[in-house]
């Protein structure tokens, strides 16, 4: 008897213009961790949304075979009563209602003939399932006001509640600290050893190899590979992942930036609401092509610095920003985009994006004065610079027509930062740039921030990963609690910046390593 769980033989999905799946094979063990590895719009999001009925039967060709038996799933329902689950990285909860609503939303415990829900019970279901979990979370707590990491493990459970067997988990650390990330590891060890079989789609090859027992690799829709962990390295599911080998996974070249083309003096941003002081009495300097990392832990006050400094707080700041030797005051975007600022925001769909519409109509957003004709849109003009920004940032859509909201993720982030490119910006912000992509489109936005960099563009740069900072930044700025802790030379190692991260400093407060 087959020990696979599931079974999808020769699923072949195709969209206008796209074959997003070719004759794709894909095996799953019962009780495994099986990663499904692949560049963003190889079909790995297609793949799992056939076999959660997102994609109904007859939208495709090939089976599912789960336990021996074909499925035919016309909805999401469908696969739900088959005990399979999704848990997406855009997570689907509902802000305004507490932990216990939320992971039993639509199934929740009914009194008074079903027309008042019983609030006792529920509670307590959900109080009994995070226990089960070794969850710590108030089931009375509105999610809204969880952090994000927390959210992840609530999305987890709603899942849970539903008495699944396969659990597919698309991006499930994207969002979260190191201390979240081993928390949940920790979970799925634990409902491994229950029998509970996961499917995980995720970029983060370290943490495949912390988690998985076998890798699946997709690539332009074809199955490329199935194999054990034990069999695989680093190296070789890049290679597969992209069909070629990447020498460096940071292309990193030295940059000479002496002329300072940014000084942030005194900086400090403020939440009026909370009373909180979110940054304070920042100082640094950015000079002419350098690429400048800025690293920290989350809620270090990364973020917002740099939507401050590009105006997203309007007046609720205060100290000084000169560009070229001048002062300038940004209190809106605008300002920002006037003297030269752009900002790739880390929530590209949210704050970067207009998901419904097309692929021109993004880039050319912040730039309308350059396809204006008398006053009035010119689309020829839009076309030409949508087109060029297509192909010199090799963005994979069959037109500029098409939706934003139907590209990979690392599609939509090269339209974004099109976007800002078409602004001719003296310096590009980058929030967590490569944030849920693949190595492939990693590697293609490095080679940009170097390219951007020879120019004499300013690039800087947020991340999270430790690797990317140290690999592609010619200085590194840390920040502690609102507050820049140390600047580190290029080849710091993660030690050092893990010490200012977390909170310490040299005998003169802020320190150079």
């Amino acid at each position: 008897m087959s020990k696979n769980i599931l079974e999808m033989r020769n699923i072949t999905k195709e969209f206008p213009g796209v074959k997003a799946l070719d004759k794709v094979n894909f095996q799953v063990e019962k009780g495994e961790v099986h990663a499904l590895c692949g560049e963003n719009g190889a079909g790995k999001s297609t793949l799992m949304k056939i076999l959660s009925g997102v994609y109904p039967y007859g939208t495709y060709t090939g089976d599912i075979v789960l336990k021996g038996e074909v499925q035919k799933f016309s909805n999401i329902a469908d696969s739900e009563k088959k005990k399979i689950a999704i848990v997406y990285q855009e997570l689907a909860l509902v802000p305004q209602m507490t932990v216990a609503e939320n992971i039993y939303l639509s199934n929740e415990p009914m009194i008074h003939k079903g027309l008042t829900i019983d609030d006792e019970k529920l509670n307590y279901m959900a109080k009994e399932l995070l226990d089960k979990l070794g969850l710590d979370i108030p089931t009375n707590t509105l999610v809204r006001d969880l952090g994000v990491g927390v959210q992840q493990l609530v999305e987890i459970a709603k899942a849970l509640s539903k008495d699944v067997e396969i659990l597919i988990l698309d991006e499930p650390t994207a969002a979260l600290t190191d201390s979240e990330v081993e928390a949940f590891f920790r979970i799925i060890k634990d409902l491994q050893k229950k029998g509970i079989t996961f499917i995980i789609i995720t970029h983060k090859l370290e943490e495949i190899f912390e988690i998985a027992n076998t890798v699946t690799v997709i690539r332009d829709g074809l199955t490329i590979s199935s194999d054990p962990i034990e069999d695989l390295d680093e190296d070789k599911i890049i290679k597969l992942m992209v069909g070629r080998e990447l020498d460096d996974r940071y292309p990193k070249e030295v940059h000479q930036g002496e002329e300072v083309i940014m000084e942030v003096k005194d900086f400090s941003v403020y939440d009026v609401m909370n009373n909180k002081e979110l940054v304070k009495n920042v100082s640094f300097q950015v000079r002419k092509g350098e690429i400048l990392g800025v690293a920290g832990l989350m809620g270090a006050g990364r973020t917002e610095l740099v939507m401050g400094l590009f105006g997203a707080y309007g007046k609720n700041t205060s100290g000084t920003i000169s560009i070229d030797g001048k002062e300038v005051n940004i209190n809106s975007p605008k300002d920002a985009i006037k003297n030269g600022l752009a900002l790739v925001t880390e929530d590209r769909k949210g704050n970067g994006l207009v998901l419904g519409q097309s692929v021109m109509v993004n880039t050319t957003l912040a730039s309308l004065k350059k396809v204006l004709s008398g006053g009035v849109l010119d689309e020829n003009k839009e076309i030409f610079h949508s087109n060029k920004y297509v192909d010199d940032l090799l963005i994979k859509t069959p037109s500029i027509e098409q939706l934003v909201k139907n590209l990979s993720g690392g599609n939509q982030q090269k339209v974004v930062i099109g976007k800002w490119l078409m602004t001719d910006p003296k310096i590009l912000i980058l929030d967590e740039p490569t944030r849920g992509i693949d190595v492939g489109a990693k590697y293609e936005i490095y080679n940009l921030m170097n390219k951007l960099a020879k120019k004499g563009v300013a690039v800087v740069m947020i991340s999270s990963e430790l690797p990317e900072i140290i690999g592609m930044s010619d200085r590194i700025l840390v920040m502690h609690e609102g507050s820049i802790k140390g600047e580190l030379p290029r080849g710091a190692s993660q030690e050092e910046i893990m010490y200012f991260a977390t909170g310490r400093r040299g005998n003169n407060g802020t320190s150079k390593a």
